[in-house]
């Protein structure tokens, strides 16, 4: 006898959250991965004009070992965000006093939601300004956010710690579905979609 997976399926119902944008961050050179705060962000379609992940195709990288590497790609990675509750509790994994979002590249730093790394995919911030932002999915931390924290911690076994310590904390990355201007200090509108386990 043969049984119906989909029977055992639970579905949890949409939610609303609401969060605070803390900080917006652009980078701070050309060839910069690290990012800066700034009083807003003018979001396109194709992310943040002259961020290191901006437009709408990139290259296939490690992350995505299904597609052979350098194979263009669409890109779902146009902006990453972070949480400062998130970042605080790595922080404290680490024995650090904090660790800013600009050091791992962020553009958005967000309070006030409760583990924004476990945001599905298809969640989607609504800001004040119109624009949205689609959740695409997690952020894996990795050894180059681990590099560059150690250059502001001046210690090098961060970049081998942060990895794990930043595991299921590291935010989560976006594209944007609707352009708009946003703001430091504007609060933002969740809409979290319905979820199950297939």
């Amino acid at each position: 006898m043969t049984t119906d997976l989909l029977d055992d399926i639970v579905v949890h119902p949409a939610r609303r959250l609401t969060g605070r944008l803390t900080a917006a961050l652009a980078v701070s050179g050309a060839d910069s991965f690290e990012t800066e705060p700034v009083a807003g962000l003018d979001l396109t379609l194709e992310g943040v004009p002259g961020d290191l992940h901006a437009g709408f195709t990139r290259a296939a990288g490690s992350r995505e070992p299904w597609h052979p590497r350098g194979v263009e790609i669409r890109s779902g990675r146009q902006l990453s965000i972070v949480s400062e509750e998130e970042l605080a509790e790595v922080a404290a994994r680490l024995g650090l006093p904090r660790i800013e979002a600009g050091w791992i590249g962020a553009n958005l730093l967000l309070s006030g939601v409760a583990r924004l790394s476990f945001l599905p995919a298809g969640a989607r911030l609504f800001f004040d300004s119109g624009a949205v932002v689609v959740v695409e999915e997690p952020n894996a931390p990795c050894r180059d956010a681990g590099r560059a924290i150690a250059g502001h911690t001046g210690r090098p076994g961060d970049e081998l710690s942060f990895p794990k310590a930043a595991r299921r904390l590291r935010g989560v990355v976006a594209s944007v579905e609707r352009a708009g201007r946003v703001a430091s200090g504007e609060a933002v509108a969740i809409r979290v979609p319905e979820q199950w386990i297939y």
